[in-house]
Protein backbone atom coordinates (compact mmCIF):
# COMPACT_ATOMS: atom_id res chain seq x y z
CA UNK A 1 0.00 0.00 0.00
CA UNK A 2 1.27 3.48 -1.02
CA UNK A 3 1.40 5.86 2.37
CA UNK A 4 1.90 9.73 2.09
CA UNK A 5 4.85 10.64 4.93
CA UNK A 6 5.04 14.08 3.79
CA UNK A 7 3.73 16.97 1.79
CA UNK A 8 4.69 20.27 0.70
CA UNK A 9 2.87 23.30 -0.86
CA UNK A 10 4.52 26.60 -1.69
CA UNK A 11 2.77 29.45 -3.53
CA UNK A 12 0.12 26.97 -3.62
CA UNK A 13 -4.13 28.95 -3.23
CA UNK A 14 -3.97 30.59 0.17
CA UNK A 15 -0.12 29.31 1.39
CA UNK A 16 3.62 30.70 1.13
CA UNK A 17 4.96 27.57 2.64
CA UNK A 18 3.71 24.61 4.75
CA UNK A 19 4.41 21.00 5.48
CA UNK A 20 3.05 18.06 6.48
CA UNK A 21 5.13 15.78 8.13
CA UNK A 22 5.84 12.68 10.11
CA UNK A 23 2.82 10.98 8.40
CA UNK A 24 2.71 7.25 9.81
CA UNK A 25 -1.50 6.80 9.86
CA UNK A 26 -3.48 5.55 7.89
CA UNK A 27 -6.40 8.04 9.04
CA UNK A 28 -5.58 11.73 8.70
CA UNK A 29 -8.17 14.32 9.90
CA UNK A 30 -7.55 18.19 9.16
CA UNK A 31 -9.75 20.05 10.84
CA UNK A 32 -11.24 23.91 11.10
CA UNK A 33 -13.60 26.66 10.04
CA UNK A 34 -14.38 26.73 6.47
CA UNK A 35 -11.81 29.06 4.19
CA UNK A 36 -9.28 28.33 6.75
CA UNK A 37 -7.15 25.94 3.77
CA UNK A 38 -8.16 22.38 4.03
CA UNK A 39 -9.70 21.56 0.83
CA UNK A 40 -6.34 23.33 -0.48
CA UNK A 41 -4.18 20.79 0.82
CA UNK A 42 -6.64 17.62 -0.45
CA UNK A 43 -6.24 19.61 -3.99
CA UNK A 44 -2.77 19.42 -3.34
CA UNK A 45 -2.72 15.80 -3.01
CA UNK A 46 -4.87 15.33 -5.63
CA UNK A 47 -2.59 16.78 -7.99
CA UNK A 48 -0.29 13.74 -7.94
CA UNK A 49 -2.45 11.49 -10.21
CA UNK A 50 -2.65 12.95 -13.85
CA UNK A 51 -5.16 16.07 -14.52
CA UNK A 52 -5.82 18.77 -13.01
CA UNK A 53 -7.65 17.29 -9.73
CA UNK A 54 -10.41 17.46 -7.33
CA UNK A 55 -11.52 21.00 -8.68
CA UNK A 56 -10.45 21.11 -11.84
CA UNK A 57 -8.29 23.84 -11.93
CA UNK A 58 -5.97 25.72 -14.28
CA UNK A 59 -2.63 25.98 -13.06
CA UNK A 60 -2.95 29.59 -13.57
CA UNK A 61 -6.23 29.41 -10.67
CA UNK A 62 -3.82 27.55 -8.09
CA UNK A 63 -0.66 30.10 -8.16
CA UNK A 64 -1.04 32.08 -4.80
CA UNK A 65 -1.68 36.08 -5.65
CA UNK A 66 1.29 37.94 -4.79
CA UNK A 67 3.81 35.43 -4.34
CA UNK A 68 7.06 35.70 -6.73
CA UNK A 69 7.89 32.24 -6.95
CA UNK A 70 5.56 29.97 -8.97
CA UNK A 71 3.66 26.89 -7.11
CA UNK A 72 5.13 23.56 -6.37
CA UNK A 73 3.84 20.41 -4.45
CA UNK A 74 5.93 17.56 -3.19
CA UNK A 75 5.41 14.36 -1.68
CA UNK A 76 7.33 11.54 -0.15
CA UNK A 77 5.08 8.34 -0.02
CA UNK A 78 6.25 4.59 1.00
CA UNK A 79 5.62 1.97 -2.16
CA UNK A 80 3.94 -1.43 -2.62
CA UNK A 81 6.98 -2.68 -1.38
CA UNK A 82 8.10 -0.39 1.32
CA UNK A 83 10.46 2.03 -0.95
CA UNK A 84 10.33 5.50 -1.16
CA UNK A 85 8.82 7.30 -3.66
CA UNK A 86 9.61 11.11 -4.52
CA UNK A 87 6.81 13.50 -6.53
CA UNK A 88 7.41 16.82 -7.49
CA UNK A 89 4.77 19.08 -9.43
CA UNK A 90 4.46 22.10 -10.77
CA UNK A 91 4.43 25.07 -12.99
CA UNK A 92 7.58 25.55 -15.32
CA UNK A 93 6.77 29.81 -15.43
CA UNK A 94 5.04 32.60 -13.44
CA UNK A 95 3.02 35.06 -15.99
CA UNK A 96 5.37 34.27 -18.80
CA UNK A 97 2.82 33.90 -20.92
CA UNK A 98 2.69 30.42 -23.08
CA UNK A 99 4.98 28.99 -20.34
CA UNK A 100 2.56 30.10 -16.77
CA UNK A 101 -0.12 26.97 -17.59
CA UNK A 102 2.64 24.09 -17.94
CA UNK A 103 2.86 21.51 -15.52
CA UNK A 104 6.10 19.74 -14.61
CA UNK A 105 6.71 16.36 -13.32
CA UNK A 106 9.32 14.85 -11.47
CA UNK A 107 9.37 11.27 -9.83
CA UNK A 108 12.52 10.50 -8.09
CA UNK A 109 14.15 13.81 -8.67
CA UNK A 110 14.00 12.87 -12.42
CA UNK A 111 11.70 15.05 -15.03
CA UNK A 112 8.63 12.87 -16.30
CA UNK A 113 7.93 12.89 -20.21
CA UNK A 114 3.77 13.18 -19.28
CA UNK A 115 1.73 13.26 -16.04
CA UNK A 116 0.83 9.86 -16.82
CA UNK A 117 3.50 8.48 -15.44
CA UNK A 118 2.06 9.41 -11.52
CA UNK A 119 -0.64 6.58 -12.27
CA UNK A 120 2.41 4.04 -11.83
CA UNK A 121 2.82 5.22 -8.67
CA UNK A 122 -0.29 6.38 -6.94
CA UNK A 123 -4.18 5.89 -7.77
CA UNK A 124 -6.76 8.25 -5.49
CA UNK A 125 -10.67 8.98 -5.73
CA UNK A 126 -12.27 11.82 -3.93
CA UNK A 127 -15.33 13.30 -3.44
CA UNK A 128 -16.10 17.12 -2.37
CA UNK A 129 -19.11 18.44 -1.65
CA UNK A 130 -20.07 19.66 -5.29
CA UNK A 131 -20.69 15.84 -6.20
CA UNK A 132 -23.87 15.97 -3.85
CA UNK A 133 -25.15 17.36 -6.33
CA UNK A 134 -24.24 14.54 -8.84
CA UNK A 135 -27.94 12.91 -9.95
CA UNK A 136 -29.40 15.77 -10.17
CA UNK A 137 -27.11 17.91 -12.21
CA UNK A 138 -26.81 17.81 -15.64
CA UNK A 139 -25.66 14.62 -17.76
CA UNK A 140 -22.29 16.94 -18.28
CA UNK A 141 -21.27 16.56 -14.52
CA UNK A 142 -22.09 12.95 -14.44
CA UNK A 143 -20.45 11.93 -17.64
CA UNK A 144 -17.12 13.83 -15.53
CA UNK A 145 -17.58 11.65 -12.74
CA UNK A 146 -18.04 8.80 -15.03
CA UNK A 147 -14.87 9.86 -16.58
CA UNK A 148 -12.89 10.04 -14.18
CA UNK A 149 -13.40 7.07 -12.74
CA UNK A 150 -12.92 5.64 -15.43
CA UNK A 151 -9.00 7.13 -15.43
CA UNK A 152 -7.95 5.81 -12.83
CA UNK A 153 -8.02 2.40 -14.53
CA UNK A 154 -7.06 3.94 -18.12
CA UNK A 155 -5.27 6.87 -18.25
CA UNK A 156 -5.27 6.81 -22.34
CA UNK A 157 -8.96 7.82 -21.74
CA UNK A 158 -8.03 11.29 -21.28
CA UNK A 159 -6.84 11.90 -24.42
CA UNK A 160 -9.45 9.84 -25.80
CA UNK A 161 -12.05 12.24 -24.61
CA UNK A 162 -9.67 15.48 -25.66
CA UNK A 163 -9.54 14.52 -28.78
CA UNK A 164 -12.93 13.87 -29.40
CA UNK A 165 -14.10 17.33 -27.87
CA UNK A 166 -11.64 18.85 -30.22
CA UNK A 167 -12.33 17.39 -33.43
CA UNK A 168 -15.93 18.10 -32.67
CA UNK A 169 -15.22 21.76 -31.98
CA UNK A 170 -13.06 22.36 -34.67
CA UNK A 171 -15.93 21.02 -37.36
CA UNK A 172 -18.57 22.78 -35.04
CA UNK A 173 -16.33 26.00 -36.19
CA UNK A 174 -16.33 24.71 -39.94
CA UNK A 175 -19.81 24.29 -40.13
CA UNK A 176 -20.77 27.58 -38.22
CA UNK A 177 -18.54 29.78 -40.42
CA UNK A 178 -20.19 28.01 -43.70
CA UNK A 179 -16.85 25.96 -44.80
CA UNK A 180 -17.78 23.01 -46.89
CA UNK A 181 -14.89 21.23 -47.58
CA UNK A 182 -15.89 17.52 -47.90
CA UNK A 183 -12.41 16.08 -47.42
CA UNK A 184 -11.69 18.14 -44.28
CA UNK A 185 -14.92 17.83 -42.91
CA UNK A 186 -15.18 13.87 -43.59
CA UNK A 187 -11.62 13.70 -42.11
CA UNK A 188 -12.84 15.08 -38.68
CA UNK A 189 -15.80 13.23 -38.45
CA UNK A 190 -13.92 9.97 -38.96
CA UNK A 191 -11.60 11.02 -36.22
CA UNK A 192 -15.09 11.98 -34.26
CA UNK A 193 -16.74 8.28 -35.05
CA UNK A 194 -13.59 6.15 -34.54
CA UNK A 195 -12.62 8.14 -31.05
CA UNK A 196 -16.39 8.64 -29.84
CA UNK A 197 -16.40 4.84 -29.85
CA UNK A 198 -13.17 3.80 -28.17
CA UNK A 199 -14.81 6.28 -25.43
CA UNK A 200 -17.71 4.60 -25.34
CA UNK A 201 -16.13 1.09 -24.97
CA UNK A 202 -14.16 2.24 -22.31
CA UNK A 203 -17.37 3.36 -20.37
CA UNK A 204 -19.50 0.55 -21.04
CA UNK A 205 -16.27 -1.69 -19.89
CA UNK A 206 -15.53 -0.13 -16.60
CA UNK A 207 -19.26 0.37 -15.62
CA UNK A 208 -19.55 -3.31 -16.10
CA UNK A 209 -16.64 -4.02 -13.39
CA UNK A 210 -18.18 -1.02 -11.49
CA UNK A 211 -21.76 -2.89 -11.25
CA UNK A 212 -19.79 -6.58 -10.28
CA UNK A 213 -18.13 -4.15 -7.54
CA UNK A 214 -21.56 -2.63 -6.48
CA UNK A 215 -23.68 -5.89 -5.98
CA UNK A 216 -20.81 -7.68 -3.86
CA UNK A 217 -20.60 -4.97 -1.51
CA UNK A 218 -22.61 -5.07 1.80
CA UNK A 219 -26.29 -3.64 1.26
CA UNK A 220 -25.69 -1.81 4.54
CA UNK A 221 -25.41 2.16 5.50
CA UNK A 222 -24.25 2.63 1.45
CA UNK A 223 -27.30 0.79 -0.48
CA UNK A 224 -26.44 -1.04 -3.81
CA UNK A 225 -26.77 1.09 -6.87
CA UNK A 226 -27.54 -0.04 -10.13
CA UNK A 227 -25.70 1.46 -12.84
CA UNK A 228 -25.96 1.94 -16.81
CA UNK A 229 -24.36 4.45 -19.35
CA UNK A 230 -27.31 5.84 -21.90
CA UNK A 231 -26.64 7.46 -25.24
CA UNK A 232 -26.25 6.72 -29.12
CA UNK A 233 -23.29 4.95 -29.11
CA UNK A 234 -23.25 3.12 -26.20
CA UNK A 235 -26.63 1.67 -26.72
CA UNK A 236 -25.77 0.65 -30.10
CA UNK A 237 -22.92 -1.35 -29.95
CA UNK A 238 -24.15 -4.61 -28.19
CA UNK A 239 -23.14 -7.17 -30.42
CA UNK A 240 -21.93 -5.05 -33.52
CA UNK A 241 -18.11 -4.83 -34.96
CA UNK A 242 -17.00 -1.59 -33.77
CA UNK A 243 -15.37 -0.69 -37.43
CA UNK A 244 -19.26 -0.93 -38.00
CA UNK A 245 -20.11 0.75 -35.76
CA UNK A 246 -17.85 3.89 -36.53
CA UNK A 247 -18.84 3.96 -40.18
CA UNK A 248 -22.46 4.27 -39.34
CA UNK A 249 -21.83 7.19 -37.02
CA UNK A 250 -19.27 9.08 -39.37
CA UNK A 251 -22.59 8.49 -42.13
CA UNK A 252 -24.84 9.81 -39.45
CA UNK A 253 -22.36 13.24 -38.97
CA UNK A 254 -22.60 13.91 -42.34
CA UNK A 255 -26.18 13.66 -42.94
CA UNK A 256 -26.38 15.91 -40.38
CA UNK A 257 -24.22 18.71 -41.15
CA UNK A 258 -27.10 21.07 -41.94
CA UNK A 259 -28.49 20.59 -38.83
CA UNK A 260 -25.86 21.18 -36.81
CA UNK A 261 -24.12 24.18 -38.84
CA UNK A 262 -27.50 25.46 -37.55
CA UNK A 263 -27.59 24.22 -33.62
CA UNK A 264 -23.92 23.42 -33.22
CA UNK A 265 -22.21 20.65 -32.40
CA UNK A 266 -23.76 17.30 -32.96
CA UNK A 267 -27.17 16.15 -31.89
CA UNK A 268 -25.55 12.73 -31.41
CA UNK A 269 -22.62 11.36 -29.68
CA UNK A 270 -20.66 10.43 -26.74
CA UNK A 271 -20.83 14.21 -25.72
CA UNK A 272 -24.74 13.46 -25.26
CA UNK A 273 -24.28 10.18 -23.13
CA UNK A 274 -25.40 9.87 -19.17
CA UNK A 275 -24.99 7.87 -16.30
CA UNK A 276 -27.65 6.32 -15.06
CA UNK A 277 -27.55 5.32 -11.33
CA UNK A 278 -30.88 3.31 -9.69
CA UNK A 279 -31.21 2.57 -5.73
CA UNK A 280 -31.39 -1.07 -6.49
CA UNK A 281 -33.13 -2.43 -3.50
CA UNK A 282 -35.52 0.54 -3.79
CA UNK A 283 -35.72 0.46 -7.91
CA UNK A 284 -35.71 4.11 -7.52
CA UNK A 285 -34.25 6.48 -9.71
CA UNK A 286 -31.22 8.27 -7.71
CA UNK A 287 -32.75 11.55 -8.71
CA UNK A 288 -36.10 10.65 -7.04
CA UNK A 289 -34.09 9.66 -3.46
CA UNK A 290 -34.01 12.11 -0.59
CA UNK A 291 -30.55 13.97 -0.12
CA UNK A 292 -29.66 11.63 2.35
CA UNK A 293 -29.57 8.93 0.37
CA UNK A 294 -28.42 10.35 -2.91
CA UNK A 295 -25.55 11.05 -0.61
CA UNK A 296 -25.39 7.47 0.44
CA UNK A 297 -25.44 6.27 -3.18
CA UNK A 298 -22.20 8.22 -3.95
CA UNK A 299 -20.59 7.38 -1.79
CA UNK A 300 -21.32 3.60 -2.20
CA UNK A 301 -20.23 3.72 -5.57
CA UNK A 302 -17.03 5.96 -4.22
CA UNK A 303 -16.04 3.00 -2.22
CA UNK A 304 -17.01 0.24 -5.17
CA UNK A 305 -14.33 1.94 -7.03
CA UNK A 306 -12.34 1.94 -4.32
CA UNK A 307 -12.46 -1.32 -3.84
CA UNK A 308 -11.93 -2.31 -7.28
CA UNK A 309 -9.14 -0.66 -8.01
CA UNK A 310 -7.62 -2.53 -5.00
CA UNK A 311 -8.41 -5.58 -6.70
CA UNK A 312 -7.51 -4.85 -9.57
CA UNK A 313 -4.51 -2.76 -8.81
CA UNK A 314 -3.58 -5.12 -5.75
CA UNK A 315 -3.28 -2.06 -3.61
CA UNK A 316 -5.66 0.59 -2.10
CA UNK A 317 -5.99 3.60 -3.70
CA UNK A 318 -5.42 6.93 -1.90
CA UNK A 319 -9.26 8.62 -0.36
CA UNK A 320 -9.45 12.76 -0.49
CA UNK A 321 -13.08 12.75 1.54
CA UNK A 322 -13.86 16.13 1.39
CA UNK A 323 -16.06 17.22 3.98
CA UNK A 324 -17.79 13.67 4.06
CA UNK A 325 -19.27 13.84 7.12
CA UNK A 326 -20.68 16.82 7.65
CA UNK A 327 -24.29 15.57 6.87
CA UNK A 328 -24.33 11.91 7.43
CA UNK A 329 -25.96 10.70 11.18
CA UNK A 330 -24.00 8.79 13.57
CA UNK A 331 -25.00 5.31 12.43
CA UNK A 332 -23.74 6.13 9.24
CA UNK A 333 -20.68 8.14 10.06
CA UNK A 334 -19.06 5.45 11.87
CA UNK A 335 -20.22 2.76 9.46
CA UNK A 336 -17.78 4.56 6.87
CA UNK A 337 -15.08 4.69 9.74
CA UNK A 338 -15.48 1.04 9.90
CA UNK A 339 -15.20 0.33 5.72
CA UNK A 340 -12.74 2.67 5.29
CA UNK A 341 -10.30 0.85 8.03
CA UNK A 342 -10.95 -2.35 6.02
CA UNK A 343 -10.59 -0.82 2.81
CA UNK A 344 -6.83 -0.60 4.38
CA UNK A 345 -5.64 2.39 2.31
CA UNK A 346 -4.74 5.86 3.20
CA UNK A 347 -7.64 8.22 3.79
CA UNK A 348 -7.23 12.19 4.34
CA UNK A 349 -10.60 13.51 5.69
CA UNK A 350 -11.55 17.34 6.06
CA UNK A 351 -14.55 18.85 8.42
CA UNK A 352 -15.41 22.10 10.20
CA UNK A 353 -16.33 19.83 13.75
CA UNK A 354 -13.63 17.83 15.36
CA UNK A 355 -16.37 15.59 17.36
CA UNK A 356 -16.90 14.08 14.11
CA UNK A 357 -13.86 12.37 14.21
CA UNK A 358 -13.08 11.94 17.52
CA UNK A 359 -14.04 8.36 17.82
CA UNK A 360 -11.22 7.56 15.57
CA UNK A 361 -8.86 8.33 18.22
CA UNK A 362 -5.37 7.07 18.32
CA UNK A 363 -5.64 5.57 14.87
CA UNK A 364 -5.54 9.02 13.07
CA UNK A 365 -3.45 11.72 12.41
CA UNK A 366 -5.07 15.13 13.59
CA UNK A 367 -4.38 18.25 12.69
CA UNK A 368 -6.35 21.96 12.94
CA UNK A 369 -6.50 24.25 10.33
CA UNK A 370 -6.90 27.72 11.35
CA UNK A 371 -5.69 31.18 9.78
CA UNK A 372 -3.77 29.08 7.75
CA UNK A 373 -1.74 27.67 10.11
CA UNK A 374 -1.64 23.90 10.44
CA UNK A 375 -0.95 22.55 14.35
CA UNK A 376 -0.64 18.91 14.86
CA UNK A 377 -3.27 18.39 17.55
CA UNK A 378 -1.47 15.93 19.99
CA UNK A 379 1.06 19.06 20.97
CA UNK A 380 -0.66 21.65 18.97
CA UNK A 381 2.71 22.99 17.77
CA UNK A 382 3.06 24.91 14.36
CA UNK A 383 4.23 22.83 11.41
CA UNK A 384 3.51 25.13 8.80
CA UNK A 385 2.71 28.62 8.31
CA UNK A 386 1.52 31.44 5.68
CA UNK A 387 3.72 34.50 5.95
Amino acid sequence: MARITQIKLSAFRCYDQIALDHIDKDMIVLYGPNGAGKTNILEGLSLFVPGRGLRSAKSIEIQKNGADNPWALSLSMSGKYGDEIRLGTGVEGLNDGSKRDKRLVRINGKTAKSQAELAEHLSCVWITPQMDRLFLDSARERRKFLDRLVFAFDPGHAGRVTRYENALAKRSKLLRDGITDNLWLKSLESQIAETGVAIAAARLDFTQRLQAACAAAPDGEFPRAKIAVTGYLEENMAGKPALEIEEAFARELAASRQRDAITGGAASGVHKSDLEVVYASKNMPASQCSTGEQKALLIGLVLAHARLITAERGAPPLLLLDEVAAHLDENRREGLYKILEELGGQVWMTGTDLGDFESLGAKAHFFEIKDHRIHRKAELAVVGEVG
